[in-house]
């Protein structure tokens, strides 16, 4: 199956025109927002957009998509479909902007929540849920889509992505590489490492980091005492901070960042200022260590909810749209549904593959006590 994704990847200009400038949250600095929580278009002095009618519609629907199959994602894992999910909820607008930025032969690293970014390049969802029930190990070529798999190990993807990006550049190629990564990331090494061999090397590598406030139960002030755009000027290069909630800065932002790359003006980091609007994964139960008032607040500037209150109030989009948007999400969750039922039950001794080349005697004993316990299931069963 393929994703009905058709958002264009370069958008064209138009003549819209708004309000003032630079947005400034309380207690934090300063961040790049053209489209508010109220719907209202504004301009920044750096990074202007102009998309047309059929762009933001397009991004919309991208948005409305994705939060669909992620959220029936979420009930799959609770039915005992998969084995973990890990929910974008709240993040649409990071990834669809940063993914709505790419061009064709840019290549992209991501994390394990990037659902969204995986859309924008042509991933089916059904693919993703192969990945979390275990019977695949990311069920996509990443070289036909130009997206690498997903990769759980904390930081390290952008360190695959600096040294694609040198190769990129050693190359001579005419493309740029985007690698995401979490608030929680960024206080890894291999993070670190990556911003120094991308300003050494003058890698053309954009980092796009969400941060959504919260490495599973740990604040994000807990691990830094700046703003985590700032840490790019100790490695010589700029970061700016986006409103994470915004699909058009982020947008904007990524698309300036990633031409920069492109022409030889190596990296940036992006620090997108999101929210996780529900748990680190499905083995999380968030309402531990957080508030709910502090997510109430958040819904108020839920990313798909201000950019559907900007079309219907510019007149860019009818009831007939939204009700069609509506019925194309049922199809796609109900493809989703029946794709994942439909998939084998993982192979329970498949994990003792390919450990050793010529085989161990502790693996061959721990395959065997591992079969003598799954038997004692059937046992239990037939005597019942």
């Amino acid at each position: 199956m393929t994703v009905e994704s058709t958002a264009a990847r370069k958008p064209r200009r138009s003549g819209a025109k708004r309000t003032s400038a630079k947005r400034r949250t309380a207690d934090q600095p300063e961040l790049v927002q053209l489209l508010t929580p109220e719907g209202e278009r504004v301009e920044h002095p750096e990074y202007s957009l102009d998309p047309t009618p059929d762009e933001l519609r397009a991004m919309y629907r991208d948005m409305v998509l994705t939060r669909r199959f992620d959220g029936e994602a979420t009930t799959l894992q609770r039915q005992g479909e998969l084995g973990l999910w890990a929910s974008l909820l709240g993040q649409e607008a990071a990834q669809i902007g940063s993914g709505r930025a790419l061009q064709d032969d840019d290549y992209v690293f991501p994390t394990y929540r990037e659902h969204g970014v995986a859309w924008c390049r042509g991933v089916d969802p059904v693919n993703l849920l192969g990945m979390f029930r275990g019977v695949n190990h990311g069920g996509w070529d990443p070289n036909s889509n130009n997206f690498h798999l997903y990769t759980i190990v904390i930081g390290s993807q952008t360190l695959h992505a600096t040294g694609y990006a040198m190769g990129v550049a050693k190359d001579g190629a005419d493309s740029a590489v985007l690698a995401y990564f979490g608030d929680g990331a960024s206080s890894q090494g291999d993070v670190a490492e990556a911003f120094t061999f991308a300003a050494v090397y003058n890698a053309p590598v954009v980092f796009f980091c969400q941060n959504n406030q919260w490495a599973i139960s740990e604040p994000t002030e807990r691990q830094t005492r700046v703003p985590l755009y700032q840490r790019a000027q100790g490695y010589g290069f700029p970061g700016v901070r986006v409103d994470g909630n915004d699909v058009l800065a982020c947008l904007a932002v990524t698309k300036a960042a990633l031409e920069r790359a492109r022409t030889g003006q190596g990296p940036m980091l992006i620090e997108a200022f999101t929210y996780r609007m529900g748990a680190h994964t499905t083995s999380d139960d968030p309402t531990r260590y957080r508030r709910a008032e502090e997510r109430e607040l958040w819904e108020t500037k839920d990313p798909i909810s201000r950019l559907r209150t900007y079309l219907t109030a510019q007149g860019l989009a009818d009831d007939a749209f939204f009700a069609d948007l509506e019925k194309e999400s049922d199809a796609l969750a109900k493809r989703v549904r029946d794709s994942v039922r439909a998939m084998p039950d993982p192979d329970d001794m498949a994990l003792f593959e390919h450990i050793y080349a010529d085989g161990h005697p502790l693996v061959d004993e721990e395959r065997a006590q591992f079969a003598e316990y799954q038997a004692s299931f059937v046992s239990a069963e037939e005597g019942n």
